[in-house]
This record gives structure tokens, C-alpha cells and sequence, in this order.
């Protein structure tokens, strides 16, 4: 026995200076430090040794083992620190290629319609996406029986509880919490019940926009509106203001652009009008004002409120809102 542990640890030794990769090393592993490894048929032999010679020749065996371990040890380091060589590398193939990501067109848009309006010196305020009846309608001078807080129209959470229908909301907490003046925009998601079209979605990107002060007129509303228009399409666009009805501003507006897809020919985009509104606008109704404790007789203020969607597909000349959100890489990339 004792002749071969001697023999058995000359080839540990032999074999493991010869190992020069990890499968040699598991080969070597398996041969000797395995359950049924030669090392361990030795241990089973232990039982056939003489009493006497017993605790010599387990003592051997111990300490053979313990170099074996020891030797195999050793060499996973050197296998680790030892550097590649070049004739493991394939030079014949071609890089890895690294994709840079760019904002989505509507992040681009957006960021666009903040930097125009910062400029004009609005500040920019956002608020919950969860709203109350109150912030959402009752305190925008909304009617109780205003089609809008059916169910039709509006995503209802629980009671009186809602997905806000625009970004107003923000307006009245903004003056629930603020004296006048106020000269703010309001981005964020919105939601409504509606039918998913070319023209329109149940969930987009709105900016809102809030001035109050004192001796504030409808004149300049529209400048402010048409110096933004000129700034974000061109100065050479056409524009017209069309008399409409909100229930939060009186007297109120809808503005229009020459359709950018059909030049003013009429398409699918504008409904063959040659004209497509990109936003609405009016002068903060006196309700809205006593919902949130201003005197109506002593402050004026306007609002108005875009869609960002229909405004990145104006920009664009997309005439289908829904390309946005599909996520196509072929699409996004022309941005």
C-alpha cells in the first residue's frame, strides 16, 4: 500500500505540471479527487491493511490527498491570472457593434414645446395622474350633468375617484396654493374613454398652459399663442382663431394651422378641411376663479391646452398617431 501512495504521488505530480487548460484540470480532478477517484480506492483499500500498519498508512493517505487538493488549487489560480494568448483570439471577426438610444419623438417634441414656453417665461408644474372630481371638473365650472362625467367619456376608479381628462386639475391646485401672478405650463399624461383612431387615443401627452394676473387680455393670449405657433412650425405657417366652448374659459378659441401633410388640399389627417386644430384656448371663466378664492373683479387669466401627439404628427408629417406607440424600430429611427 504504502509503495503505491509513493507511485501515486510521482503521477499527481507529473500530471498536474502537464495541465494546461480548465478541461485538463477537471480530467485531473475527476481522475484523482473524485468519489471514485484513485485516491479514494485507496481509502476503500484502507480496511485490507494490517491493524498495526493502519494509522501509518492513513496518515499518508491523508496528506497525499491534501497535496493533491494542494496542487489542484495552485493551478486554478495560475489558469486564472495567466493572460490569453493571441492565437485563441479570432481577429477575423468584426466588432461588436453598440447602439445608442435617442428620445422618443414625442419626449422630443415635448421638450421642444417646454423650451419655447420657458422662453417666454412660463415655469412648468405637473401634478397626480389619479384626480378627484373636484380638481378634474367641479372646480372647472363643469356642469353636473356635463357629458364628460359619464362613464362614456371617463375612466372612473371608484366613487368620485378618476384618471384625469386633461392636465386643467393642475391649474386649480396650482391656484388653490399660489397668489397671482401665475405663468405656468402644465405637461403629463391624460386619459379619456375614446375610440383609438388615426386622429385620436384613449391615453396621450397634453400641455396646459395658465396665466392670472391682473388687467390680462384675450390679445395677449394670441400673441402668445401665435409667437409660440411661428417658433414651433415656421413663421411662415397659416393660422386662424375659430370661436368654441369650454366650460373653464369664456370666452373661448380654437386654434388652427394649414394641414401640414396636404399643404390646405383636404386629407384623412384634416378631414379634407386643409385645416387642423392644434390647440384650445379662452380666458379663465369667473367660476374657475371663485373655486379657488380669487376675485374674478379684480384678476383676468387665460388657458390653453394641446395634445402632443397631434402636434409631433403635424411636425412630422405622420398622419397616423398611433405609429408612435407601436414601438416600431423602422419608424423611430427616422426621429
Amino acid at each position: 500500500m504504502q509503495n503505491q501512495i509513493a507511485q501515486l504521488r510521482e503521477e499527481i505530480e507529473r500530471e498536474i505540471a502537464a495541465v494546461t487548460n480548465q478541461q485538463q484540470l477537471e480530467e485531473f480532478r475527476i481522475k484523482f479527487l473524485s468519489r471514485k477517484g484513485l485516491i479514494a480506492s485507496l481509502f476503500d483499500n484502507l480496511r485490507n491493511v494490517p491493524g498495526v500498519d493502519k494509522p501509518i498508512v492513513g496518515k499518508q493517505l491523508n496528506e497525499l490527498r491534501q497535496r493533491a487538493q494542494s496542487v489542484l488549487d495552485e493551478k486554478i489560480l495560475q489558469l486564472k491570472s495567466k493572460p490569453k494568448s493571441a492565437e485563441h483570439l479570432d481577429l477575423t471577426l468584426p466588432g461588436r457593434r453598440k447602439f445608442r438610444g435617442t428620445k422618443h419623438p414625442l419626449m422630443q417634441t415635448l421638450d421642444e414645446i417646454k423650451s419655447i414656453f420657458v422662453g417666454m417665461g412660463f415655469g412648468i408644474a405637473d401634478g397626480p395622474e389619479i384626480e378627484d372630481d373636484w380638481h378634474n371638473f367641479s372646480a372647472l365650472n363643469f356642469a353636473p350633468d356635463h357629458p364628460a362625467r359619464d362613464m362614456q367619456d371617463t375612466f372612473f376608479v371608484k366613487g368620485d375617484i378618476l384618471l384625469r381628462t386633461h392636465t386643467s386639475p393642475v391649474q386649480i391646485r396650482i391656484m388653490e396654493n399660489n397668489k397671482p401672478p401665475i405663468r405656468t405650463i402644465m405637461p403629463g399624461r391624460v386619459y379619456r374613454n375614446e375610440a383609438v383612431s388615426s386622429r385620436s387615443l384613449c391615453n396621450f401627452y397634453q400641455v396646459e398652459g395658465l396665466a392670472v394676473d391682473k388687467g390680462i387680455t384675450f390679445s395677449e393670449l394670441k400673441g402668445t399663442l401665435l409667437s409660440f405657433a411661428r417658433q414651433f412650425y415656421g413663421k411662415d405657417i397659416k393660422y386662424r382663431f375659430r370661436p368654441s366652448f369650454f366650460p373653464f374659459t369664456e370666452p373661448s378659441a380654437e386654434m388652427d394651422i394649414t394641414c401640414f401633410i396636404c399643404k390646405g388640399k383636404g386629407c384623412r389627417m384634416c378631414k379634407q378641411s386643409g385645416w387642423l386644430e392644434i390647440l384650445g384656448c379662452g380666458m379663465v371663466d369667473p367660476n374657475v376663479f371663485t373655486s379657488v378664492g380669487y376675485d374674478p373683479e379684480q384678476y383676468t387669466g387665460y388657458a390653453f391646452g394641446m395634445g402632443i401627439e397631434r402636434t409631433a404628427a403635424l411636425l412630422y408629417g405622420v398622419d397616423d398617431i398611433r405609429l408612435f406607440y407601436e414601438n416600431d424600430v423602422r419608424f423611430l429611427r427616422q426621429f
